[in-house]
């Protein structure tokens, strides 16, 4: 069985950490250069860094913060945030970063995603997708950090982008984010039957059962959490302990 990946995701805007609650009413969480450091050190596999207004505002990811954060972690990690061209990709990853995730620019040129994929591999492709769950019961797509409803269902565009030539799906649950009252793990387990790539978990994270859960019914392949790791509820080596007495393979 292949480990199960920690994912702490470190959501940047004005150059600090912050995190809400279903993409609002954000808070102040501390240094992104030195909250992955941190993270690194604690035995994460991998982090997320989301510079979650530069599609709103038109802007570029911070490169400067990628570089930084280069320098002061040994683990791989993804950036995301106003990609909008192989241009924007070329600067990340010659920054440092190893993989990027891309949302709102796919969503309306889906056919970046085969650019990126053709261009430097599929594994560097992320295609994180933001959606809740309508009145109707059905999911749907957001872009722009959540800001602007698409009509596209959750389900047809994840096996898009994967046709497309995706490499991973980042999966966040609108409804669920910042909740703390588990994962999407209906969803979650639709998509990993559905797609032959991994799907990483994200939203809703509040207790280390609901990691387990994410695994064990989500079928996720990785679990992405922020604020339990940010303000200390739930420590990363004591998560990762949890998971193996719970018989669920993640790295020591």
């Amino acid at each position: 069985m292949l480990a199960k990946r920690i994912v702490p995701c470190l959501d940047v805007k004005e150059g600090a950490t912050v995190k809400g609650v279903k993409f609002v009413d954000f808070r102040d969480a501390g240094d992104p250069v030195e909250l992955g450091a941190k993270y690194s050190r604690e035995g994460a596999d991998e982090l997320v860094y989301l510079d979650i207004t530069a599609s709103h505002e038109g802007r570029k990811t911070f490169t400067d913060v990628v570089r930084r954060v280069a320098a002061g972690v040994n683990i791989p990690f993804t950036v995301g945030g106003g990609i909008n061209e192989l241009g924007d990709v070329e600067r990340l990853l010659n920054a440092g970063a190893d993989k990027v995730s891309v949302n709102s620019a796919v969503l309306r040129h889906p056919e970046l995603i085969e650019e990126i994929a053709n261009h430097f591999g599929r594994q560097v492709c992320v295609v994180a997708i933001d959606a809740r769950i309508e009145g109707d019961g059905t999911w749907k797509c957001y872009l722009n950090g959540g800001r602007v409803a698409t009509g596209r269902g959750l389900f047809e565009w994840a096996a898009e982008a994967e046709s497309r030539g995706a490499g991973e799906i980042l999966f966040t649950s609108m409804t669920h984010d910042g909740v703390k009252e588990g994962y999407a793990n209906d969803a979650l387990a639709h998509l990993a039957d559905t797609l032959s790539i991994p799907v990483i978990a994200s939203g809703g994270a509040g207790s280390k059962a609901h990691f387990r859960d994410a695994f064990r019914q989500g079928k996720s392949d990785a679990a992405l959490a922020a604020s339990v790791f940010h303000f200390g509820e739930i420590g990363i080596g004591e998560l990762k302990s949890y998971l193996q007495a719970e018989g669920i393979a993640v790295r020591s």
